[in-house]
């Protein structure tokens, strides 16, 4: 598949060297130039672009930035995919570290429906709460013992079941976490965030998970 990555920090770094390991044709970009990513371009094959160009013509498109950047983003930044495409979004709201107060993630709205809002098209919360390295070198083959699960949240359909496939073959289990306006359960102080549990232990982390977000990941 042709995959768009926009961003190229822990998460869509790690992104980029595993789906280019996998056979994928990965187009990268940051918020700079294209020469930036020149040393992971030259390490991976992906194909270092401008951020306007990362989802040109994409099959899946990775949006995974800063949350505080979301807003930033060109209008229409990921319009240019082939119909259908996923777009996935891995971000997080760390308000107190890094993002300072969001106001409409502080009164209650999910964080993937607010990047939802902001990109203009329909997206599925996945990535977002997995260790960099974690996903670097732990993925392993189905079936085995213990195998890490990741959730998925966003409508279902054909663009859930391609992101479903990729975290099978990335080396994790797939678990459907239920539509986008849900995907707080996924959210940082959840339950399944940064546990690294196998499918049974996703899905019980998933609806034990409450709406109101820790004091952790409040603005201050």
């Amino acid at each position: 598949m042709r995959i768009g990555i926009i961003g190229a920090g822990k998460i869509g770094g790690t992104l980029t060297r595993r789906l280019a390991a996998l056979g994928h044709e990965v187009r990268v970009a940051n918020s700079r130039a294209p020469e930036t990513l020149a040393e992971l371009a030259a390490e991976t094959g992906a194909t270092a672009v401008w951020a306007r160009e990362a989802a040109v013509d994409a099959d899946v498109v990775i949006v995974s930035i800063p949350q505080k950047n979301t807003p930033d983003l060109e209008q229409g930044i990921v319009a240019s995919a082939k119909p259908g495409a996923p777009v996935i979004e891995t971000n997080n709201y760390y308000p107190q570290q890094r993002d300072g107060r969001i106001d409409a993630l502080e009164d209650g709205t999910p964080e993937s429906v607010w990047v939802s809002g902001l990109l203009g098209v329909p997206v599925l919360k996945a990535f977002n709460g997995i260790n960099w390295k974690h996903l670097l070198e732990r993925g392993t083959a189905r079936g085995e013992p213990g195998r890490i699960a990741l959730p998925v949240a966003g409508a279902d359909g054909p663009a859930k079941d391609t992101v479903l496939a990729l975290i099978d073959e990335l080396g994790f289990d797939p678990v459907d976490a239920g539509p986008l306006e849900e995907s707080w359960r996924q959210q940082p102080g959840s339950p399944v965030y940064g546990a690294d549990h196998d499918a049974d232990g996703v899905r019980r982390d998933l609806a034990e998970a409450s709406p109101e977000r820790p004091d952790g990941f409040r603005a201050a």
